[in-house]
């Protein structure tokens, strides 16, 4: 499995669990991998929590938490085995509608752009701030295919043949 080298704790269950989620949510694990990778900073740190709060594997947001039923500080105090079982309720809202491995990342990033053209467009200033990486052209929009060109160049060359 790509970036089991990374993982620290619970390393055979952990990624178990991540093929039964990945099965479960009809995507490649290795996907499910890489954006949990990209997404604690290149750790798979399960513990890992950013600037506004954000925490975990996919960096769930404290009101995401919240709407899963639980909190940041909870999901930070759990194994990465039962962290993942938050990972499937918040991607399993787009079961079977990921159309590749950038609609999977817009699951976790802007679900309103999961089963969309890469012309899709998230118009907000605001998050292209936040998120200066995916505004490749600086126009204070950020369009899916700057999400998947942003992402493309992150993926360790030895990984590209999952995702091309």
């Amino acid at each position: 499995m790509i970036f089991e080298n990374l993982i620290k704790e619970n390393r055979q269950e952990f990624i178990a669990k991540v093929i039964e989620v990945a099965a479960y949510l009809r995507v490649k694990p290795e996907h499910l991998m890489f954006l949990m990778w990209f997404e604690t900073g290149h750790t798979l740190n399960h513990r890992t929590q950013n600037r506004i709060g954000a925490t975990g594997l996919i960096q769930f947001m404290p009101q995401t938490a919240r709407f899963l039923g639980t909190t940041t500080d909870q999901l930070k105090s759990m194994t990465n085995v039962e962290q993942m079982e938050y990972v499937k309720k918040h991607l399993g809202v787009f079961r079977g509608r990921y159309r590749d491995w950038v609609d999977l990342y817009c699951g976790i990033f802007w679900p309103a752009a999961v089963g969309k053209p890469d012309s899709f467009r998230i118009t907000s200033d605001i998050v292209a701030k936040q998120n200066p990486l995916f505004d490749i052209n600086k126009d204070g929009d950020i369009e899916k295919a700057e999400i998947r060109t942003a992402l493309l160049k992150q993926i360790p060359s030895e990984y590209k043949m999952y995702f091309l």
